[in-house]
């Protein structure tokens, strides 16, 4: 039953304007699994629960998704991911969504500012990396090895909350780097690591995990000025209703905190 939705399944005029951002979401053509949930919803017995969450956590909430269904027969978890930005003027656009579950308490603030959201709750925490090849081509070894000009860096863009952690942490180290490109999220940014696009990029240390390998990460002190807090709330006009607290319930559960340490994450 479990399946993703892409960011063009929704079609704001937000969407049109962040049109060719690249790894904003990833979807998937239709399964045996996902007509079997939608013959079970047309008899009556399934439900569905859509959750719109920060790039950051698709392996896990992925997980969590797959778990819930388990637990709950016959209901259907959709998940849209894509950069917290995003999601969050989506969403205030009247994008349909259950749950929301951003990378960062300001991205969250835009949906509970509109009165679509109240008492979100800190279910986990982020620290950056320097994420580099699996070979370090470019030999990086600490944060200042990014100001080389003959460096390629990516970061995220400054109004995603990845982008807005690397000028924290770049400010508290005093250092200017100058990226050769600005991603949209956490997810796209690494992608161009790993296709050896770039020598370094400033990533979650939960993706460079998620990575498998492809790339390594770079452990640096300013990164512990610029953790992100990561939110998840029932949005007000849910229309899953209690379904939809019901995840919400799952995701702050110690089961959730399991999966969520082992990827990297950390409590709140």
């Amino acid at each position: 039953m479990f399946r993703r939705i892409s960011r063009w399944a929704i079609a704001l005029p937000v969407a049109l304007a962040l049109a060719g951002v690249s790894g904003c979401g990833s979807g998937e053509p239709a399964t045996s699994t996902t007509s079997a949930s939608s013959s079970a919803s047309a008899a009556g017995g399934a439900k569905e629960v859509t959750v719109f969450a920060a790039a950051s956590l698709t392996e896990t909430f992925t997980e969590l998704g797959r778990t819930f269904e388990a637990a709950h027969p016959g209901t259907t978890v959709r998940f849209n991911f894509g950069s917290s930005a995003t999601l969050a003027q989506q969403i205030t656009q009247g994008a349909p969504a259950d749950v929301f579950a951003a990378a960062s308490p300001a991205t969250m603030k835009t949906v509970t500012d509109a009165s679509l959201a109240s008492s979100p709750t800190t279910f986990v925490r982020n620290k950056l990396q320097i994420a580099v090849p699996a070979d370090n081509p470019a030999k990086v070894d600490d944060l200042k090895d990014l100001t080389d000009p003959k460096v390629k860096v990516a970061l995220c863009a400054e109004q995603v909350p990845c982008g807005a952690a690397a000028v924290k942490a770049l400010d508290a180290a005093k250092l200017e780097v100058k990226p050769v490109t600005l991603e949209q999220d956490v997810k796209a940014t690494l992608t161009k690591v790993e296709l050896g696009e770039v020598d370094a990029a400033l990533v979650y240390k939960t993706d460079v995990i998620a990575s498998g390998g492809k790339v390594q990460g770079i452990a640096f002190p300013e990164a512990d000025q610029a953790i992100n807090d990561y939110p998840i709330a029932t949005l007000a006009k849910a229309p899953a209703g209690d379904t939809a607290k019901q995840f919400v319930d799952l995701v702050l559960s110690q089961q959730s905190k399991d999966v969520l340490t082992k990827a990297g994450f950390e409590s709140p």
